[in-house]
């Protein structure tokens, strides 16, 4: 029988991005799930876009595995939550194998989730303006770091026959077997927009037509038996699964709420994509009543709502048709003001400003918003300034921040966050119980967040 800690697994990565890791990982859990597998799909990192290509090839939550958010001891355990009742495990990686945290050195990286999974790495290469130097490439990535196994290569954007037969003679002296061999497939492109790929919920019929055509490429081109017998070989994995109601449940604090079940209400819709799926694990646990909604189509906030949170997604693409629900848009507005808890990331924190792109928002927040060209990219260490409903002052989390927006001012007059950067700053806002940040956080780093704002959702 196969149990969590033993499910086979194996890691696709890669010398650098754009070289073909979401097409072969996507298609690779694809074909694996064609073939009645069940298939835990994983993502390095904290991209949110990735996971949800991979849970529509799967039927399973794509869950991120980020060693920066979340720290080193919990990448195990969260991959063995995620890994649950299942046959077979793929992870994606993150730009190049060996590229972590800015300064930290292997930290976050792919070739640290490997070694921290025990997981051989199938690397792919995009082979489209090589021959011969192929082999010094793999070369160099397989005796790089001797801990990381790279038990395999997949040779991607291959021009003919020939071209495939140079590659693999000159591999032939690496000792490193060629697991696959892709073709330049244009079909299998998905597009991309000012923050990465468009997500699954913006463009589902098409998505599907893209993780099959996936599916079939890499059915067609890779040795799926000899991928399967490689992820077999991954090393047991000790230690328990992650669960989120004994991570609420800590020794340090024992619950004391009630039977009462306070009503949380979730964005999602197009707007509202980007959420870990530990969060809404963590808030059922502690004992809310999870409820989603559309802030695109619906008028108003589910009844009963006690406490609302808005993450991250792309409010900006839909900022008209966002404004023109001005019906929600006073409902949000209304709770706020009544003191109830709303946690707002990013996205959420420019719905809530008063305007975005000269459009009005909801007004909770004496903030404007706008597009910028500027990429603010990158993992951040910071601490709460003050008392909020997600942290006590003086909580220290880690968070990424990733827009292409700008909200004046950066932080209210009791701000969110202060961050360590080059340039120590204080952002986000917080006001009786709104919690609004740009920073996005992965509560099962601190699931006393999740524990705090319910227990604020059951007294305001």
């Amino acid at each position: 029988m196969v149990t969590s800690s033993s499910v086979p697994r194996l890691v696709v990565a890669a010398p650098s991005s754009g070289s073909g890791k979401t097409t072969v990982a996507t298609g690779l859990m694809a074909a694996f799930a064609a073939r009645g597998l069940a298939v835990s799909p994983h993502k390095v990192g904290p991209d949110y876009i990735d996971p949800g290509y991979h849970a529509l090839a799967t039927g399973r939550v794509g869950r991120n595995l980020d060693a920066y958010l979340c720290g080193p001891e919990l990448v195990g355990p969260l991959f063995l939550h995620g890994a649950r009742g299942c046959d077979i495990a793929v992870v994606e990686g993150v730009m190049g194998l060996y590229d972590g945290a800015a300064g930290e050195g292997e930290l976050a990286s792919t070739a640290h989730v490997a070694k921290l999974l025990r997981a051989p790495v199938v690397l792919v290469v995009d082979a489209s303006s090589q021959s011969r130097s192929v082999a010094a490439l793999v070369h160099g990535f397989v005796s790089w770091d001797p801990q990381v196994r790279v038990g395999g290569v997949i040779l991607n954007k291959v021009a003919s026959d020939r071209h495939e037969v140079m590659l693999r003679e000159a591999l032939e002296q690496t000792g490193v077997p060629v697991l696959g061999v892709l073709r330049r497939a244009p079909q299998v492109d998905t597009p991309s927009r000012h923050l990465g790929l468009v997500p699954v919920a913006e463009r589902r019929a098409e998505a599907v037509e893209a993780v099959a055509a996936m599916a079939a490429q890499v059915s067609g081109g890779c040795d799926l038996d000899a991928l399967a017998g490689l992820a077999r070989s991954a090393g047991a994995l000790s230690g328990a699964a992650w669960d989120a109601a004994e991570a609420v449940s800590s020794p340090t604090h024992h619950p004391t709420w009630s039977d009462e079940k306070p009503r949380v209400a979730v964005a999602g819709g197009e707007a509202f994509t980007f959420s870990y799926a530990e969060h809404t694990e963590l808030l059922t646990a502690a004992g809310a009543e999870v409820v989603p909604f559309d802030p695109l189509r619906d008028e108003e906030l589910p009844e009963e709502t006690r406490g609302l949170v808005i993450g991250g997604g792309f409010p900006e693409v839909y900022a008209a048709e966002l404004s023109a629900n001005e019906p929600l848009r006073k409902a949000v507005a209304h709770l706020a003001e009544s003191g109830a808890p709303v946690a707002a990331e990013c996205a959420g924190l420019l719905y809530l400003c008063r305007e975005l792109d000269g459009l009005p928002m909801c007004g909770v927040l004496d903030a404007g918003a706008r597009m910028t060209e500027r990429l603010t990219l990158g993992y951040r260490d910071a601490v709460a300034v003050g008392d909020s409903v997600l942290a006590a002052a003086g909580t220290r989390m880690r968070g990424h921040e990733f827009h292409r927006t700008a909200v004046e001012p950066g932080a209210g007059a009791e701000p969110a966050w202060g961050l360590r950067t080059p340039q120590r700053r204080v952002e986000g806002f917080v006001r009786r119980g709104v919690h609004a940040s740009y920073l996005h956080t992965h509560w099962a780093a601190e699931p006393g967040v999740a524990r705090r704002f319910v227990e604020r959702c059951r007294t305001s």
